[in-house]
């Protein structure tokens, strides 16, 4: 005997069904948020962040901290992360979570937009920008014909309080290791402990710029885009750029760069945030937000800098930067960390 459906019974099954056809529609209508964990400049977060959103009704929730802190927090919360993307000041962080194992492959479309000299070996990490070391001097404290063409003689004792550097900071590490590929590790102490021993620590790059602008020291090793934008900040400055001899480590080329991280809940999201920052639209948001180069291919800077093809830095890549354990290393044995 056949037994039919009461017509209370049909109403209810018909009202479950619609429910659960009609959830993914319903799920996929909800927004997404990326939480990026951002090592990068306050600002430049930011400004990804809101015009991001602008372009796909994307939000993106930023934590903010040092880009060794952030990848460490990665590390620890393994699988638990809460992370989509990290954006990174420096190259040793990226290259570390890379070894780990605890970043995505990024989508081949985007690394195609970038120098493969900039993209980390196994396609886990993109260069976003990219900046060079330099020297800042004040020309009413040294003439431009008495400095020297190699950095490593700003280690020297005729340096005794006339130049300024930040040990704390992630591109002078990546210098240290640069220098000790090209020297060697008794060499790279030598410079450590020789600037330790005369040059005059500063707490971060701006206060150190600040300082030869004021005189306070004849010169800083730092950054370009630190002096674009105290220019940008003050006008006209009385301190000046000087580039070292070509290939030496004082000319080092470094980037920031981003990843999506492995444990992703939203790994087709992150890997097009990642796309649309090494676009030459993104690129664009994050140069008018700092003086660094784009890398996108066939990109120029319009921030007046000297232009990318003009550096005559080392043939280091960040890849070739590692994890910079080593200069850290010897950082700490010379009493600088």
């Amino acid at each position: 005997m056949t037994i039919r459906p009461q017509p209370l019974m049909r109403t209810l099954a018909a009202a479950v069904l619609s429910l659960v056809i009609g959830a993914p529609a319903a799920l996929a209508d909800e927004p997404v948020t990326l939480t990026m964990y951002n090592g990068q400049h306050k600002e430049i977060g930011e400004a990804i962040a809101k015009a991001y959103e602008a372009k796909t009704g994307i939000h993106i929730n930023i934590r903010k901290g040092s880009s060794n802190q952030l990848a460490s927090q990665i590390i620890e919360e393994g699988e638990r992360s809460p992370a989509d993307i990290i954006y990174t000041e420096e190259s040793p962080p990226l290259n570390n979570l890379g070894e780990l194992g605890l970043l995505a492959k990024i989508d081949d479309a985007t690394l195609n937009m970038l120098p493969k000299e900039y993209v980390g070996a196994n396609g886990t990490w993109m260069g976003v920008t990219a900046r060079t070391r330099v020297v800042v001097y004040n020309p009413k404290k040294i003439d431009e014909k008495d400095l020297p063409t190699t950095v490593m003689d700003f280690a020297g004792p005729e340096w005794d309080g006339r130049v300024g550097y930040v040990p704390t900071s992630g591109a002078f590490q990546e210098q240290a290791v640069a220098i000790l590929k090209m020297h060697g590790r008794e060499a790279t102490e030598e410079w450590l402990t020789g600037l330790k021993a005369f040059g005059k620590t500063y707490t971060n790059n701006m206060v150190a710029l600040k300082a030869v602008e004021k005189g306070e020291v004849a010169a800083v090793l730092v950054n370009n885009y630190y002096w674009y934008a105290l220019e940008r900040e003050r006008g006209k400055l009385d301190s000046k750029l000087y580039y070292l001899a070509d290939g030496d480590a004082g000319n080092l080329v470094t980037i920031s760069g981003a990843a999506a991280v492995k444990a992703s809940k939203h790994p087709k999201e992150a890997q097009a945030l990642l796309n649309w920052m090494a676009s030459e639209e993104g690129q664009r948001v994050i140069t008018q937000t700092t003086a660094e180069y784009p890398l996108h291919k066939g990109m120029v800077s319009d921030r007046g800098l000297k232009p990318f093809d003009e550096l005559r830095p080392p043939k280091i890549s960040p890849a070739d930067l590692g994890n910079a354990e080593e200069a850290i290393e010897l950082e700490r044995e010379v009493g600088l960390l």
